[in-house]
């Protein structure tokens, strides 16, 4: 049994090179990037109960980063003083991702594999899974091998679009056909999740929800935002027992 869609990571693949052009196709991943990692760091501080003031305040967190491209958000938090381990099941991303981390002197691990391959044998306090669901081949057992990595108290991040009409005309008739923000064949429609189905598969792998936000993009701006709003983008927090 596995996780990969082939036909997603070659999408993936064929765009490795792209990772860290702010004006390229990733474009949007680099404007959405400040509010999830501000996300991110705010909600581990307050669940870890760490110090904000601290120039590192994640020094004490160990963060496995899954499905992570080029490293967009693996870096940031290893900026931030966590002990990073990215992983990507394509060999493209991870050698783009282990490149530009040498170049910054940032020391993370990167690992080509997916999460039901156990290629690391080790628990961590926060596993991230951010805009990948959408894309893997089976999501129950994507779900639960990435729930195994986690601590007793660990948290896991699940950012995803939500299967609406309001998605379909905003993520895909808007993004990748009328703005051209995205290749156009990026996301497929029925592959978005409604936060229920997630919220029911996390249960049986005894994680709670803790948290549910949506955010949302201002035209005006040019910036994300949180929101109550999860008719879009949206963002899980689940907690292992």
């Amino acid at each position: 049994m596995t996780t990969i869609n082939k036909e997603e990571i070659q999408k993936f693949s064929k765009l490795a090179n792209e990772w860290w052009d702010a004006k390229g196709k990733f474009k949007p991943l680099h404007i959405f990037n400040p509010i999830r990692i501000q996300y991110i760091k705010e909600n581990c501080i307050s669940h870890f109960k760490l110090n904000k003031h601290e120039s590192s305040p994640l020094s004490s967190i160990k963060i496995l980063d899954i499905g992570c491209g080029g490293g967009l958000i693996s870096e940031p938090m290893c900026r931030l003083g966590a002990e990073v381990t990215g992983m990507d099941a394509s060999l493209k991303n991870i050698n783009v991702a282990k490149f530009h981390a040498k170049q910054n002197n940032l020391k993370i691990r990167y690992v080509n594999s997916s999460p039901e391959k156990k290629d690391i044998n080790e628990k961590f306090d926060v596993i991230l899974n951010l805009e990948v669901v959408e894309h893997v081949q089976d999501l129950d057992l994507f779900l639960k091998s990435s729930s195994d990595f986690l601590k007793k108290n660990g948290i896991m991040f699940i950012a995803t679009i939500n299967r609406t009409f309001t998605s379909y005309l905003k993520a895909i008739v808007g993004a990748e056909y009328i703005l051209g923000w995205l290749p156009i064949g990026t996301h497929e429609w029925d592959k978005f999740l409604k936060p229920d189905e997630i919220k029911k598969k996390l249960i049986n792998l005894n994680c709670d929800q803790i948290s549910l936000d949506g955010f949302e993009y201002n035209l005006i701006t040019r910036s994300w935002n949180k929101t109550s709003n999860c008719s879009v983008n949206y963002i899980i927090i689940a907690k292992k027992n």
